[in-house]
């Protein structure tokens, strides 16, 4: 028989796997249930960070007062976040995501029932309320490390993609409904706006239920070592190939070790496998709060990291809450029409946040987290220079609307160049440094307008931006990625080929 001719892909295939859906769909269904809890999660949040603002004007809290507690609130994440993510893998990512969500239903309580400004701050600093609209919670980073788990280097920057994505528009529907519910409710029920307010926070804790719920559905295949075959439950001792710290001396040494042919390097890959057992058993023993970073990684990472701070100072200052409040304060506009507003802005941010994965595939994730941002970055920068709805509303779009690519390529990143066991602590540190570098922000903004100088805070932040997405594409376009993930192969496949050596012996 002639041999099969292959198929020809069909458009609906190709366009298909240009959104990334194949690769979400062969994904675990623990991967779902996690993209599921950010989905509805986020919907609390784009309520919160649309009304955030709106209800501490309503309960008469001054410019001032209102940045600090954002401040102090993501002082609190700061905190919360660092402690939960460190202890994540040892005390178990599933027990850790269920926590959170616990304090996220304590902390929407005390906001649909109290009105003093303590009491509002101690909620926030010590549970889980999203101050900004983003997800700088204890959730993001854990997530993000048990999908990168679940899924291989291949389709990995896709299925992020699809997490982001989902979140936007969880956002996008959480704006929406907020901004209906608060004119509903003030129009025809007559209420007053601090109790629409509260309402809305109600909202929050249902979606801090399911968050639970969700959290209950994950298996096993959610803690480290679990997702790929290589062990079950928390604990697992993950054997992965150590590259050493690269040092005038392997520098010399690795242009030899190529000459001398790849039998040379299978020998030094095996003696630094010998050497990684030997101290296997000193390694078992970590305190709860111990984390090993290897230099390699440190070596990318605090550039990254001064990077993503840089970042965050300048989205801290123009965060959703205070868009919207600066929005409503130089337009006036309906609660309907800003939550309209942020909806269709948050929908425009979903649908590019699916394309990230397949465009990372084809341009590389480097590429696509630059040249996605900058418009972005360009487009707060020129957000106070509008006098008209039309052309700020034009340039919310662009801004929110290409915000997120970035979010799944960078994730992906990070996945790329550190170890699979140092996933769950480098993403941790990587969202408080975000966290903590975003403090400042909203206390700043405050000053700035109650001073009357609101938009000074966009163009500063604008500047800053702009200033992260050039030092990315300067220190990070030739870095090799997936180094760790390929040795691990290697291992694997050595491993096989003595388990079939054993069997012939016998």
């Amino acid at each position: 028989m002639p041999p099969e001719q292959p198929t020809t892909p069909t458009i609906t295939t190709r366009l298909l796997s240009l959104t990334g859906l194949p690769s979400l769909l062969s994904t675990p269904r623990d991967a779902l249930l996690i993209i599921l809890n950010r989905t509805t999660r986020m919907l609390s949040y784009g309520a919160s960070s649309l009304i955030l603002a709106l209800f501490f004007s309503s309960l008469h809290f001054s410019d001032t007062q209102i940045g600090l507690f954002m401040t102090l609130t993501l002082v609190g994440d700061v905190l919360l976040s660092l402690l939960l993510t460190l202890i994540a893998d040892r005390l178990g990512r599933r027990r850790t995501l269920l926590i959170g969500a616990t304090m996220m239903i304590c902390s929407g309580t005390v906001f649909a029932t109290c009105e003093n400004y303590f009491v509002l701050l101690a909620a926030a600093v010590v549970g889980v309320i999203s101050a900004t609209g983003s997800d700088f919670g204890p959730f993001r980073a854990i997530e993000e490390s048990m999908v990168s788990e679940l899924t291989e280097a291949e389709t990995r920057a896709e299925v992020l993609g699809w997490y982001v994505a989902m979140s936007s528009a969880g956002s996008c529907a959480g704006t929406a409904v907020a901004g209906r519910v608060v004119q509903w409710l003030v129009e025809h029920r007559k209420w007053e706006g601090r109790e629409a307010y509260h309402a809305v926070f109600w909202g929050y804790v249902v979606m801090g239920v399911v968050n639970v719920a969700g959290v209950w559905g994950m298996t096993e295949r959610c803690e480290l070592g679990g997702g790929k075959g290589k062990g079950k439950g928390k604990g697992v001792q993950v054997q992965v190939q150590v590259l050493e710290p690269e040092t005038d001396a392997t520098r010399e040494t690795e242009p030899l070790l190529a000459a001398a042919g790849p039998s040379a390097a299978v020998g030094r890959e095996e003696r630094g496998e010998r050497e990684e057992e030997e101290e296997e058993p000193k390694k078992k023993e970590k305190g709860w709060f111990k984390v090993e970073i290897s230099r390699s990684t440190l070596s990318v990472m605090l550039i990254l990291w001064a990077l993503l701070m840089v970042d965050n100072l300048a989205d801290g200052m123009v965060s959703m809450s205070w868009t919207t409040y600066y929005m409503d304060q130089k337009f006036h506009l309906p609660k309907s029409m800003l939550g309209d507003f942020l909806s269709v802005a948050y929908f425009l941010a979903a649908l590019s946040s699916v394309f990230a994965g397949p465009m990372a595939r084809h341009i590389g994730l480097v590429n696509t987290m630059v040249f996605t941002h900058i418009p972005s970055s360009a487009a707060v920068l020129f957000f106070p220079l509008p006098k008209s709805v039309t052309a700020t509303f034009a340039l919310l779009l662009v801004r929110v609307g290409l915000n997120n690519m970035d979010q799944a390529p960078r994730a992906a990143l990070i996945a790329a160049v550190v170890k699979p066991e140092e996933r769950t602590a480098v993403m941790g540190i990587t969202g408080t440094l975000r966290t903590l570098a975003s403090t400042m922000g909203p206390s700043v903004t405050g000053v700035l307008a109650d001073g009357g100088r609101f938009w000074v805070a966009f163009v500063v932040a604008g500047a800053l931006r702009l200033t992260y997405d050039l030092g990315i594409f300067t220190m990070f376009i030739n870095i090799k990625l997936n180094r760790h993930e390929e040795g691990e192969q290697q291992v694997a496949r050595r491993e096989g080929d003595e388990e079939e050596v054993e069997r012939r012996r016998e």
